[in-house]
């Protein structure tokens, strides 16, 4: 039986995310971002689109690398303002049922105590459908902004993102039992005291003693995205990661990545497969082939070529601003996103290259088309490279959101490549078809569910 395609929505609490400039755009409506109409209706219409769930970027810091400024950053609105993220969860909760919400935070800067009460608590009022997309920062404007001189070296962040992992895992898998909840009025007993444990953790990077502070929730840890492709990114994705997040932009290189992710949980003990890989892509569509194409015409007038690759620019650490249109864009190792620099270090980039890559406003694979072209070019993607399914942009919104939904599903269900109705349970027993809400029993976190399977050391009773 084919395999049916996954779809998150991809979104930011902000008016630019990732296609720049289409706020401009008469019909688009990002710039309601600060209203709660506008996440929860999103939410009720990917719902009835039947996405498995809602991808929410984030970062912490600010993009001045492009002409060591903010003024484009500002001008186009490049995810500046931009607003909490965890704040949304509990009101789009409150309008769907089925629909998933993966959150971005940057654990660098969350003391994870009191995140791992946040990630509960969202999981607890969502009834069981929260992500959190994990991510260490990379950008210096961040650091900055916390009190950091500077960011720590790109792989020591993961150092601490592996112990960051273990504190969370004792908190939400081992502090309480299953069962250490009674709610037993007639014996005035609402917790069991024999089954709720101090969590004791001395590590390089943190200190805590202290029980965790909510009662298991649904699924306990959520469900673990994370987009690391560097060596050391690929590593923690392989040990920690339950989704992954790429950016391919052929098929080649594409197949080549899902099979680094696959190789890399295997290395950690995994079933290759335990990992769901998503690629950003952007759709643009219409009934016909030739109204997508006037469509994305219309899209560029408005889109920001030179705020897409400001944002590149934060990617990367280099200036490209201080580049003439045609100068060769030198190389240099810095402290960003690896796979963009690297991107850089494989090519003859200039300029005005950037600029014709982002003309759309950003750097994503674009499809244009009918409903059916596009529906057979997403099976392609799938079946080609071993992806599971995709984030898609918004363009216009919620303009782009909606073609997808009234044109391009129903093409994909009558292909047998889309499901027809939300399968029961967690997000996580929908994305995996498991019957079981919490982290599978090859995954690491399992082994701090109980102090009997627990690493020797990592829990004590009080």
């Amino acid at each position: 039986m084919a395999r049916q395609i996954l779809l998150n929505a991809f979104n930011m609490n902000c008016i630019g995310h990732i296609n720049h400039g289409l706020w401009t755009h008469p019909r688009d409506t990002s710039t309601q971002y600060k209203t709660l109409a506008y996440w929860t209706e999103l939410a009720q219409l990917l719902e009835r689109g039947l996405f498995d769930g809602l991808f929410i970027a984030d970062i912490v810091g600010t993009y001045d690398v492009y002409g060591q400024s903010l003024d484009v950053t500002l001008k186009e609105s490049i995810q500046l303002p931009v607003n909490d993220p965890l704040l949304l969860v509990s009101a789009m909760a409150g309008v769907t049922r089925n629909l998933g919400f993966g959150i971005t935070a940057n654990l660098t800067y969350e003391a994870p105590y009191l995140f791992a009460r946040r990630l509960s608590t969202l999981d607890h009022l969502s009834n069981g459908r929260v992500g959190w997309n994990i991510v260490t920062g990379y950008l210096d404007s961040a650091a900055r902004a916390m009190g950091l001189h500077a960011q720590h070296e790109h792989d020591r962040r993961y150092d601490q993102a592996d112990e960051y992992l273990q504190v969370l895992y004792k908190l939400l898998e081992g502090s309480w039992d299953d069962d250490a909840v009674l709610a037993d009025r007639a014996q005035r007993v609402y917790a069991d005291p024999a089954k709720v444990r101090k969590v004791r953790h001395h590590g390089e990077f943190y200190d805590v003693e202290g029980y965790h502070l909510c009662e298991p929730s649904p699924q306990r840890t959520p469900v673990l995205f994370q987009a690391g492709s560097s060596a050391r990114g690929l590593g923690f994705a392989g040990q920690h990661a339950e989704c992954v997040f790429i950016s391919g932009q052929d098929k080649a290189g594409t197949r080549a990545q899902v099979d680094k992710v696959r190789a890399a949980a295997s290395a950690a003990g995994r079933d290759g497969h335990a990992i769901k890989v998503f690629m950003g892509i952007t759709v643009i569509v219409a009934p016909t082939e030739q109204q997508a194409h006037e469509r994305h015409a219309e899209y560029l007038r408005y889109a920001s070529p030179e705020a897409g690759v400001a944002h590149f620019a934060a990617s990367t650490g280099i200036d490209f601003a201080a580049f003439e249109l045609d100068e060769p864009i030198a190389f240099s190792k810095g402290n960003a996103i690896q796979s963009a620099t690297r991107q850089l270090q494989e090519n003859a980039w200039t300029r005005r290259r950037l600029l014709q890559q982002h003309a759309l406003g950003g750097r994503y694979v674009t499809l244009v088309g009918s409903p059916e072209q596009v529906a057979e070019q997403l099976i392609s993607w799938i079946d080609d490279t071993g992806l599971d399914g995709f984030n898609l942009t918004r363009t216009v919104t919620p303009e782009s959101f909606e073609a997808f939904i009234d044109l391009v599903v129903p093409q994909l269900q009558q292909r047998g490549r889309y499901k027809t109705a939300y399968a029961e349970g967690t997000l996580r027993e929908k994305l995996f078809a498991s019957d079981h809400p919490h982290l599978p029993a090859d995954h690491p976190g399992a082994t701090y569910r109980t102090p009997q399977t627990a690493p020797t050391g990592a829990l004590h009773h009080a």
